[in-house]
């Protein structure tokens, strides 16, 4: 692609793209050959600053219009999306680099989210107690907030935006969404489907930018909600910049997930999810499962998972066929490989090494192969540290209380999983685990949208999550309201100066 024909990526204000100004630009890149795909800009502060007063002004008209109205256009929006899965698959993984089943895969979890948000008449639906005192009825209202704005990683361009404006927007409020700058037109792609199906101009936008773009949606004074998901450096920063400027803030981060496996489990069935959890999307996702923590005598497992990871198949996500595509950036394979080389260092046994792998015709391409390490301990920069790879840590304890007892010492609580025959071990398991998303037999468990996503401790801030309920909740305000109604000719009585209703 020649430099005249690279497109550069617009920003999306009051309903149509719009070509920023701004003289700080990035160039986006495929993964897999490190070519130049696209430009993105920087946005500039008054281009932030015109994207939330877009949202403001269009916040005085949408917030008012109809339930029935909302969901229609939500419903429009999933049968669009549904209509696009396959070009939207194909801009995940141009720019993020995933293979396109999984790219696919994405698109789908994101659509459950716009499913779910297509029930708006009633999820937003409020309470109400009848003679609560004589003649005085209470009831509850689940308002819009104003102007929402979310800020997303790049391992899931489609379906982290999805986690965020869908509910937002269906709720009544207007949003401004920063998607990650490293792949950011698979984001605006969605975007544009929303206001085709029907948002009105200035309810949804977008600007790209990095971190001084990010701490101005922090800063404003006219957006009333954040919401992140990425990091754990990042989304600390952010839920403490939102905070201190008021604002309602929601962080999903970082996380290291375990997954138990038992001996009485189905063997072929745990190896092939550990592999499928550990390496798929390159292990670029923050639910992957990372650390294998084997009991007992599945220990012996090892050679096998080994064997099996070997026969896994690295290639750029266009390749349907491949199952491992390149991590997104140079920077990120630089990563995973330094970190490979101090789980070395710091004394884990290597039994798979990822790095220097090289795929044919893609000699450029960010690739490191599945990579495996036993005798993993706690102090370790590859158990300590999230590595955001293809590397998966074998743990080995004796018995389900030493794996429980070594994962609730994590500080992180974003997910993990069982695989046991058992009942009895599950049911253990999931009482016991001090982690926000369990799997039993699943190895990766994100929950479907209408149920919330519910990470824990170090790996969220914020009483409240994404998707589900507690969704509607984030990007509402409940007021409560307390009636009482005379006839026209009732007497008044005496003057009541208690508290109590009579």
């Amino acid at each position: 692609m020649s430099s005249a024909t690279i497109p550069n990526v617009p920003l999306y204000l009051n309903g149509a793209t719009v070509q920023s100004t701004s003289q700080e630009w990035r160039d986006v890149l495929n993964p897999a050959t490190q070519q130049v795909v696209a430009r993105v800009p920087f946005a500039t502060k008054d281009e932030v600053d015109r994207a939330v007063a877009n949202a403001k002004q269009a916040f005085q008209g949408w917030r008012n219009t109809s339930l029935a109205q909302r969901m229609r256009i939500m419903l429009k929006f999933q049968q669009l999306l549904r209509d696009n899965i396959a070009p939207l698959a194909e801009l995940i993984t141009r720019e993020h680099g995933k293979t396109l089943p999984d790219a696919e895969g994405e698109v789908m979890r994101g659509l459950e989210v716009v499913e779910h948000a297509c029930s708006i008449t009633s999820l937003q639906l409020g309470e109400m107690a009848e003679n609560v005192a004589g003649g005085v009825d209470v009831y509850t209202l689940h308002q819009p907030i104003g102007v929402g704005a979310g800020i997303t990683a790049f391992n899931f361009p489609v379906m982290l935006p999805c986690f965020m404006f869908p509910v937002a927007v269906a709720c009544g409020n207007t949003f401004v969404l920063k998607p990650s700058e490293q792949d950011p037109s698979s984001s605006l792609f969605l975007v544009e489907l929303a206001n085709q199906a029907g948002l009105p101009p200035g309810v949804l936008n977008v600007v790209h930018g990095g971190p001084d773009v990010a701490n101005m949606i922090c800063d404003h004074p006219d957006i009333k909600a954040v919401s992140f998901i990425g990091s754990t450096h990042v989304g600390t920063h952010i839920y403490q910049r939102a905070s201190a400027a008021g604002k309602r803030a929601q962080s999903m981060m970082g996380a290291k997930n375990h997954c138990v496996v038992l001996p009485d489990a189905p063997k072929d069935h745990a190896i092939n999810n550990l592999l499928g959890a550990a390496f798929g999307a390159a292990g670029q996702r923050c639910m992957a499962n990372s650390v294998v923590v084997l009991v007992g005598q599945t220990k012996a497992w090892i050679p096998e998972i080994v064997e099996r990871s070997k026969a896994l198949k690295v290639g750029p996500g266009s390749d349907r066929q491949a199952d491992v595509g390149p991590l997104v950036s140079k920077a990120a394979k630089q990563r995973v490989e330094r970190m490979i080389g101090t789980g070395v260092e710091q004394g884990a046994q290597l039994l798979l090494d990822g790095r220097g792998c090289k795929v044919a015709e893609y000699g450029e391409g960010n690739f490191v192969g599945p990579t495996i390490f036993s005798g993993v301990k706690r102090g370790m920069d590859i158990y300590d540290q999230e590595i955001f790879g293809p590397a998966m840590c074998i743990v080995e304890v004796e018995t389900l209380d030493d794996a429980i007892a070594f994962i609730n010492a994590n500080p992180n609580g974003n997910g993990t999983s069982i695989f046991t025959a058992s009942g009895w071990a599950a049911r253990k398991f999931q009482n016991e685990i001090d982690v926000g998303q369990v799997g039993i037999n699943v190895p990766i468990p994100v929950p479907v949208a209408y149920f919330s996503f519910t990470g824990s401790r170090a790996s969220k801030l914020g009483d409240l999550g994404p998707n589900g309920k507690q969704a509607v909740l984030f990007w509402t305000q409940t007021k409560t309201v307390t009636a009482r109604w005379y006839a026209p000719d009732e007497v008044a009585g005496q003057v009541n100066t208690t508290i109590s209703l009579k």
